[in-house]
């Protein structure tokens, strides 16, 4: 059972204006000088599926070193060893993975290979699948206790860095219930053991004292979910957070130069525009908002230059995109009468709601009438899935699941995708990218894939913006945190708060 306790106002440690977003649970009491300190985490979204991991309520527990896969990315997106310790192409459709000897998951149960089954399958029988899953079909099995055989029915050359993605983690049989929830409470293999779970307000971890690796250096995590920039901002001014995720530009010049860190990152500031139905079902309504939209004052004014400007959809953290992109044809432009259209975000990105605006502005300009709309992400997601609206500005991560951004395009821009905003169904689309996903990591892979960004920009379903980059905070006694730029790691085994700090 998930421990759903109250928290009141005199629970809160934050300034007043966390109010607005979420507070900190105060269970523990206040270290000593020299004890072993919490890290106290403010997280920009909450989860949104009781943090199963079938969601991207994944990617927190991953952060949280949790919950594990079978394989990791390094930082050029090369498989290494996790909960496998070797893999092998036995041929074209069948691969073997080996498992790490003496894992134990956090209820005291032990990884076998009948527990990779159980957690695979469950993903790929998952409605609707994690997106890493899209477009592609498998099956796995057990080899023995400390081996799995994963078939796929068309080649994967990717297998191994697709079963990196959070979303595939392994977890313990009691996660696992009859009507198809996913609980990870005590159930995953990470240096840290979630043990509460409070709504959408806080979650509790502690060091996991039976963790196969490195022992965590810190006793645990307490975890407040603030959407409010401004009070996620407050808490890292006021040293009532150590670490703090995404924090707003605006925000920035309030907040001390060392405590902000910045790395450019594979997140890509898009607008979609509705295909299926609306004005943007026109292809020359759409090439006629591509050709009405500046960039270059979103990122001065916006993100006061602290983003990228984008000339496709993937930016400066993949450094290869660039030298190999085509320009893609023109569409011819119509005259825009006064077509209304309705242009939505959310404002858990505290930057989107004002990325509006100026969008809005441009599109009026061009003779569009834009009625605009904002809510939290929560409750904006299932209308902007289901092509409610005619636009609609998401701040989306390119490479997050695999190390490679075909993931990501079949999942936006397939006409099976999952996350299809723009409604997009092209067979020249699909085409391109069915051809890419064929062809083994390597420099041909990565052409065939920037033949498919050029294939889905000629469409103009839908119209990058800008790249943006992690603006973490961390407090002066935070040591170790990660600056991972695909936002898989956070609080690690080496994070800790420094001895004596407050």
């Amino acid at each position: 059972m998930l421990n759903l306790r109250f928290i009141g106002p005199t629970g809160c440690l934050l300034a007043s204006s966390l109010l607005l977003g979420g507070c900190f649970d105060p269970a523990e009491p206040k270290a000593s000088a020299g004890e072993e300190r919490r890290i106290r985490l403010a997280m920009l979204q909450p989860p949104r599926s009781g943090l199963t991991p079938l969601s991207d309520d994944a990617f927190k527990l991953s952060r949280w070193s949790n919950t594990e896969t079978l394989v990791l990315l390094n930082a050029n997106g090369d498989a290494e060893p996790a909960l496998a310790t070797e893999w092998q192409q036995i041929d074209q459709h069948r691969w073997r993975f080996v498992l790490r000897p003496g894992v134990s998951f956090h209820d005291g149960s032990v990884m076998t290979a009948q527990s990779v089954v159980r957690s695979l399958s469950a993903a790929i029988n998952a409605a609707p699948k994690p997106r890493i899953l899209d477009g592609i079909e498998l099956s796995v099995s057990t080899e023995g206790d400390r081996a799995v055989i994963i078939s796929t029915v068309v080649p994967d050359p990717l297998l191994p860095q697709r079963l990196s993605s959070p979303q595939l983690a392994i977890l313990a049989e009691r996660a696992y219930g009859a009507n198809g929830v996913v609980n990870p409470l005590l159930a995953g293999t990470g240096a840290f053991v979630l043990t509460e779970i409070n709504g959408t307000s806080s979650a509790r971890l502690k060091r996991f004292e039976g963790y196969w690796g490195q022992k965590a250096a810190a006793p645990g995590i307490d975890v407040s979910f603030v959407p409010d920039g401004s009070a996620r901002a407050a808490a890292l001014r006021t040293g009532s957070a150590d670490l703090v995720e995404a924090v707003p530009v605006s925000q920035l010049p309030l907040i001390a130069a060392e405590l902000i860190h910045e790395v450019p990152m594979p997140r890509t500031n898009t607008l979609y525009l509705n295909t299926r139905v609306g004005a943007f079902r026109d292809p020359q309504m759409r090439a006629a908002a591509a050709a009405a939209i500046e960039r270059q004052p979103l990122v001065d004014n916006v993100y006061e230059g602290r983003a990228d400007v984008a000339s496709g959809l993937l930016g400066p953290a993949l450094p290869w995109a660039a030298p190999l992109r085509q320009p893609h044809p023109l569409r011819p432009t119509t005259t825009v009468k006064g077509q209304v259209i309705t242009l939505a975000t959310f404002s858990d990105r505290a930057e989107l709601p004002e990325v509006a605006v100026y969008l809005a502005q441009q599109l009026s300009a061009a003779g569009f009438v834009v009625k605009q709309e904002v809510r939290e992400y929560a409750h904006i997601e299932a209308d902007a899935l289901a092509g409610k609206f005619d636009a609609f500005i998401l701040s989306r991560a390119t490479v997050l699941d695999s190390g490679d951004p075909l993931a990501y395009m079949f999942s936006d821009f397939a006409c099976q995708g999952s996350f299809n905003i723009a409604q997009l169904c092209d067979p020249q689309v699909d085409a391109a990218l069915t051809q890419a996903a064929a062809i083994a990591a390597g420099a041909q892979r990565r052409q065939a894939i920037m033949a498919a960004e050029n294939r889905i920009l000629a469409t103009n379903a839908a119209i990058p913006l800008l790249h943006e980059r992690v603006i973490q905070g961390e407090a002066a006694g935070m040591k170790n945190a990660e600056r991972d730029p695909r936002e898989r790691q956070l609080v690690t085994v080496r994070s800790m708060i420094a001895s004596g700090q407050p």
